[in-house]
């Protein structure tokens, strides 16, 4: 029987249908191409290419995910760029639809069979317990951008071993020092040659806080299997500023129970913190033993000649001019901590771009006169919490732990309205140096602090001491 026009109009119909919906298939390449630049090749590998586009019409833009948890993430996380980049580069729409279709995965498992190898297997959707984790490594922080001198050496000597054999080694592998020493770079440096060199591994890099995050919503949730197997199927684990878990004992007997379980499996730990383990106040004996059995690497401040080569290395990759005289003055003035004086050179460059002129030593001097006022107060937070201690006979722990009896609470108040006073750190640092705490809290007792001073003799004379005593360090 021959084809009624009806059916030849619907067949016409499909046709065109199929070749739009392939038009649209090739713009969502290139759209998933254009992301990439924004949020790096390892989150397109795991959250945009499991995704299938459907279709674009009527405004809406309809794509399917494996999971619920992935469209989930794509939803919370990756929604707005594709929108924009879709509205910019094909067709306006107003909404992107995203909904869940099981059998993705399956299509996408059975491609990656022996008999059917022509999808790349790192195209598959993540698991479930991915969902945790949005590791977002900073673009300038690679170990091309980062200068060695005797200070770093050999912290930078064994983050380029493991970055570069993707072996298991020094585990765990432990930095610590100071503030703006290039703990954080060296840890995104390595994650970034480990997911060049080695994209098949699942490399993870987390502060204590989101770690201690991520437990809490876990326990909130009761979703403790999903949390458990997230961090299990890990195969590199970076964790930083792990002093922040001091003093939470269900965070660190997680972190014990992830860090044995990833030990167990041959899987790298990498740990980040501003102490030694042994110098840890608040966290669990056995975490500390744990920790100090692998490489610890202290990083030290930066001398002379290592912050001069930073600065002539930052400096060099911008257009400007700066001269030696005024590096050699940033690199003796500021002399512990390389994020303030690449700040300070960032200040510069910017003064000069916005108001046109050139940059001369004496401009320096004045564009940074409040940055190096402060810089030359020299009071540190630990030296504050050490003479707020020895004058009211408490112990260091105190000052970061979670007591709220008055007599341990007020004199920690009194503390950061100090370091708030007398430092130029910033609200946050100050909370992060007390156990963890948030901006908020250090807030809140400055203004409990000034509001005492006005009104209690007492405490307004035991501030006036403490700090001539600091004056006299």
């Amino acid at each position: 029987m021959g084809k009624t026009s009806e059916n030849i109009v619907a067949s016409n119909q499909g046709t065109a249908s199929e070749e739009i919906k392939t038009a649209y298939d090739s713009q969502w390449t290139e759209v998933v191409t254009l992301l990439q630049k924004e949020i790096g090749a390892a989150s397109v590998k795991n959250w945009i290419s499991p995704l299938v586009f459907i279709s674009a019409k009527q405004g809406t833009l309809k794509l399917s995910a494996p999971t619920r948890f992935l469209a989930d993430w794509v939803r919370s996380h990756y929604v707005d760029a594709i929108r924009r980049l879709w509205n910019g580069h094909v067709a306006p729409v107003s909404m992107v639809d995203i909904n869940v279709d099981p059998a993705i995965q399956a299509s996408v498992a059975n491609e990656d069979s022996p008999e059917n190898k022509t999808t790349p297997a790192n195209t598959a959707a993540p698991s479930s317990s991915n969902t945790f984790f949005d590791t977002r490594l900073d673009p300038n922080m690679t170990f091309d951008g980062f200068v060695t001198g005797p200070a770093n050496e050999l912290a930078f000597a064994a983050a380029k071993r493991i970055s570069q054999s993707g072996e298991t080694l020094f585990n765990p592998l432990y930095f610590y020092g100071g503030v703006g020493i290039g703990k954080t770079h060296l840890m995104h440096a390595i994650g970034w040659e480990l997911q060049e060199r080695f994209p098949e591994k699942n490399v993870v890099y987390l502060s204590a806080e989101k770690f201690m995050y991520h437990f809490v919503r876990a326990l909130r949730e009761k979703d403790m299997v999903a949390f458990k197997d997230a961090f299990r199927s890990v195969d590199i684990l970076m964790i930083d500023d792990i002093q922040f878990i001091s003093g939470k004992k269900s965070t660190q007997q997680e972190f014990i129970h992830t860090f044995n379980a990833m030990m167990d499996q041959g899987k790298q730990l990498i740990v980040a913190a501003d102490k030694s383990p042994a110098e840890l106040e608040g966290l669990d004996a056995r975490l500390k033993s744990r920790l100090g059995g692998g490489l610890s690497v202290d990083i030290q401040p930066a001398d002379f000649e290592l912050r001069r080569k930073i600065l002539s290395a930052k400096a060099a990759q911008t257009n400007h001019d700066v001269p030696d005289d005024v590096l050699d003055y940033l690199a003796e003035r500021i002399a512990t901590n390389v994020r303030e004086l690449e700040g300070a050179l960032n200040r510069i460059l910017a003064f000069s771009d916005l108001m046109n002129l050139s940059i001369d030593l004496k401009q320096t001097e004045q564009i940074l006169g409040d940055l190096f006022r402060a810089y030359d107060r020299k009071v540190t937070v630990e030296d504050i919490q050490k003479a707020v201690v020895e004058f009211y006979g408490l112990k260091m722990s105190d000052m970061s732990s979670a007591r709220r009896l008055r007599a341990v609470a007020r004199p920690r108040q009194i503390a950061m309205y100090l370091a708030k006073k007398m430092t130029a750190c910033s609200l946050p640092e100050i909370g992060r140096q007390f156990g963890g705490r948030d901006h908020t809290t250090v807030m809140h007792a400055v203004r409990k602090v000034e509001d005492l001073l006005q009104n209690d003799a007492m405490t307004a004379e035991d501030v006036d001491r403490i700090e001539m005593n600091l004056k006299s360090i």
